[in-house]
């Protein structure tokens, strides 16, 4: 691959989570409304500007052979909808916990997410581990053992936002789409009970949507761009750059949002948090490490073989 098709790559992904590190902006803006009624409106105008996407890029025809390639191809059906239900689950624990005061802990959880996405591997795909893998994995887990004895309550929203991020990628393996077209598909799964849900907001007089004010309606719209755009960037710079660079870039994200949490929206960040998040940005120190020559199995292989010959 070209040096320049790389460095427009690394531009791509790194811009995809510059802007996922930012969206706690975004959902406090709307933190006058619900959290379900902010998600029932992220997946319906994500779905409406997707299709959009489809159609200027002119993959429609492709979106429609897709739809009708999955009556041969149930397991690809199945997969796109438990995909759909896990990124759902992720959105709205998202955008909850930074409605509500957690923004600390959604940057914990995607810095978790890396070292779950190792579990996940070992586990269900059988992938095994180096020592320095084996090495930050243990050292991720001490670190969520501090915060869960130290607060006398288990991170459930780092947990949840961290597994099902893992487990959305896992599925996301096994469903062999266009980007954009598997982006659609998956909000159109989902699409229908969200627009019932503004519906059923909206016939009883419960509804933000048209009726809080121009600038909530713009926002609960904007939602949707919101939300497709940084996956769009993700999946165009994901094509042409390394997993290694991928690995590096991805840490943009949680620390902006960890930055926004204590700068700008002043949450308590605790001796006990900061010693947590040290073994996590040792253990994902290590694990990035792991995958360069410095320490990767290969390259131990290759120092001792070059000592061997001096």
């Amino acid at each position: 691959m070209k040096k320049s098709e790389t460095q427009l790559g690394a531009i791509h992904a790194g811009f995809s989570y510059f802007l996922w590190g930012l969206l706690p902006i975004y959902w406090k803006l709307l933190n006058n409304v619900e959290a379900k009624e902010i998600l029932a409106n992220r997946i319906f105008w994500s779905f409406i500007f997707m299709v959009i996407i489809l159609i200027f890029t002119k993959k429609w025809d492709l979106f429609l052979r897709t739809i009708k390639g999955f009556a041969q191809n149930k397991k690809q059906m199945y997969a796109l909808t438990l995909a759909a239900i896990l990124i759902s689950m992720n959105w709205f624990t998202y955008i909850w916990a930074v409605n509500n005061g957690h923004i600390i802990d959604t940057s914990l959880g995607y810095y978790i997410n890396p070292l779950v996405s190792i579990l996940l591997g070992m586990i269900v795909l059988k992938e095994k581990l180096s020592f320095y893998q084996y090495v930050s994995f243990v050292l991720a887990a001490i670190g969520v053992l501090i915060i869960t004895f130290s607060h006398g309550k288990f991170p459930w929203i780092s947990i949840v936002l961290a597994l099902s991020f893992g487990l959305y990628g896992l599925v996301k393996k096994m469903i062999n789409v266009d980007s954009a077209v598997g982006l659609t598909l998956e909000t159109l799964v989902v699409m229908p009970i969200a627009a019932i849900y503004m519906l059923f907001l909206f016939f009883n007089s419960s509804s933000s949507f048209l009726s809080a004010s121009v600038g909530t309606d713009w926002l609960l719209i904007g939602a949707g761009v919101a939300t497709a755009v940084p996956l769009l960037y993700f999946a165009k710079g994901a094509q042409k750059i390394s997993l290694s660079l991928l690995g590096f870039l991805q840490y943009i994200a949680p620390t902006l949002t960890l930055i926004l949490g204590i700068f700008v929206y002043h949450e308590h960040f605790s001796n006990v948090q900061l010693l947590s998040f040290i073994f996590i940005w040792s253990a994902l120190t290590i694990y990035s490490l792991s995958k360069t020559r410095l320490l990767s199995d290969k390259g131990i292989k290759w120092r001792k073989e070059k000592r061997a010959t001096l």
